[in-house]
């Protein structure tokens, strides 16, 4: 059952524009749902559908949010399949403790793959140096997710916001998702104890539990946010072709052929994300074993969902007339926001060589 009630709903999609504008935190709509208890672990379907409701109403607290869920689902995953290696990470989330990622880092296309930070070896963990983008929650993670590279292997651990070492940078200034407040992180030295460090994998390619963890929560939450945004849009066009009304004809653009074909395509694409979102979702919860079809199935989900949400944000803008392109038109900043999904791994041409891979096996 969702905490997301519909008075919460309101009060948050009320601060939304101001956080934009003002290009700020969400800190009281982080309040408010951490006291609503929506930071406690849940099944990933359920979070999906929770996920992609409220970015129908902020897009930005949804996405920062998001990065926080990813690791509960992480935890999550791996005590369904038996490992309780990070169950102190559920036992965190349910007392109110904000998780965030720190694992991008500026030029490094390899992902998960391999890592420019430094992971050094001491006697009571390891000393990680380096530097993190897209840092969200940057103003009030209390643990940080990060990982990096020692030999010829990677180090993913955990550090709290007392840990010495770190420092963020502040230099978010974007075009969308600005309430995110995603800064850069520089790890100087950050020391990851022993007790927090969740895995030590091969660089390269690797399909253990912890890394399937967070692919699956990632893409598919990411793909519910973008959802949830085209959700929206789509309502304001309908909104915005009842009440334009036609010079040439006098009547309303609900009536106009052209207007009600590009409602209805915008919908039809819109109707074949929640089958895929969900079914996926279920699927992880429900341990079914896809095999090697399970990146191809999750990166093409969150690549369709991403898309979709861009198809659906234009196709309002072209119904909404001129109105939907002044800055405080909401729907010119679900333009704004929506875009920022291109840029969330696995991008386009991943995508692609993930699919391709599977179909046709590697290039040689």
């Amino acid at each position: 059952m969702t905490v997301l009630t519909p008075e919460l709903l309101e009060r948050i999609r009320s601060r939304a524009a101001g956080y934009d504008r003002d290009n700020t935190f969400f800190t009281e709509d982080l309040a408010e749902l951490r006291e609503a208890g929506y930071l406690a672990p849940r099944s990933l379907l359920e979070t999906a559908r929770d996920q992609r409701l409220l970015a129908a109403y902020a897009p930005a607290t949804a996405l920062g949010i998001n990065m926080h869920h990813v690791w509960v689902g992480v935890a999550r995953v791996l005590h369904d399949r038996g490992d309780a290696s990070l169950d102190w990470v559920l036992a965190d989330a349910s007392a109110g403790e904000l998780f965030a990622f720190g694992n991008s880092e500026q030029g490094n296309d390899l992902v998960l793959w391999d890592s420019t930070t430094l992971a050094e070896p001491v006697d009571d963990g390891y000393r990680f140096t380096g530097t993190k983008i897209f840092t969200s929650l940057a103003p009030a993670w209390t643990r940080l997710g990060i990982f990096g590279r020692n030999g010829e292997h990677l180090v993913h651990g955990f550090i709290t916001r007392e840990t010495p070492g770190w420092r963020t940078i502040e230099d978010w200034d974007t075009l969308g998702m600005r309430a995110t407040q995603s800064h850069t992180t520089a790890l100087e030295g950050a020391l990851v104890p022993t007790d927090r460090v969740a895995r030590i994998l091969p660089v390269g390619p690797n399909a253990d539990p912890f890394i399937f963890g967070i692919f699956s929560n990632f893409l598919l939450l990411i793909g519910s946010v973008y959802a949830g945004i085209a959700d929206r849009a789509l309502e304001l066009a309908v909104e915005a072709v009842k009440r334009r009304t036609s010079q040439k004809t006098g009547t309303t653009y609900d009536q106009d052929p052209d207007f009600r074909w590009r409602i209805a395509d915008a919908a039809l694409a819109l109707d074949a994300l929640a089958p895929q979102l969900e079914t996926l979702a279920a699927d992880v919860d429900g341990l079914v074993n896809h095999g090697a079809n399970w990146f191809r199935y999750l990166t093409g989900a969150k690549h369709r969902a991403t898309e979709t949400g861009r198809y659906v944000v234009d196709q309002a803008m072209r119904s909404a007339g001129g109105g939907g392109y002044r800055t405080a038109s909401e729907l010119s900043r679900l333009q704004r926001d929506v875009l920022a999904g291109i840029y969330h791994p696995s991008d386009t041409e991943s995508v692609h060589n993930t699919v391709a891979t599977n179909l046709l096996g590697p290039l040689a």
